[in-house]
């Protein structure tokens, strides 16, 4: 993929992480478990975040080393694949845990190609 037909991509990406944001913001655990539309928008915004990931040359990923890529590529498949096994308590730690960095990497990265460009 051509670094400029990676912005629409980081910026699907940005969108979803926003998205889980602005819907998690100042939730904990337990509202998050038992709000079903909730938990299927995360696990959706997940998808979109992981595949869009796969789109993005492994060169550019490796430059944001602190964020798991290979985890993010992969956590799509299993929620589309094995929802059944996903506990909510997994889904909470990325929300958690790895979002933010995650949107700082996509915004650095953003920052990169635009500068390249």
């Amino acid at each position: 993929m051509g670094r400029s037909r990676m912005g629409p991509v980081l910026a699907e990406m940005l969108e979803a992480i926003e998205g889980i944001e602005r819907h998690t913001v100042r939730k904990s655990l337990i509202e998050f478990e038992r709000d079903w539309l909730l938990r299927l928008g995360v696990q959706r915004a997940l998808e979109i975040i992981s595949e869009a990931s796969r789109h993005i040359p492994d060169d550019v990923l490796t430059a944001e080393p602190e964020v798991p890529w290979k985890n993010i590529r992969g956590i799509g498949n299993i929620l589309r694949h094995e929802y059944h096994k996903i506990a909510d308590d997994v889904i909470w730690v990325v929300v958690t845990e790895n979002i933010l960095p995650l949107k700082a990497a996509v915004k650095a990265i953003q920052q990169r190609i635009g500068e390249e460009g």
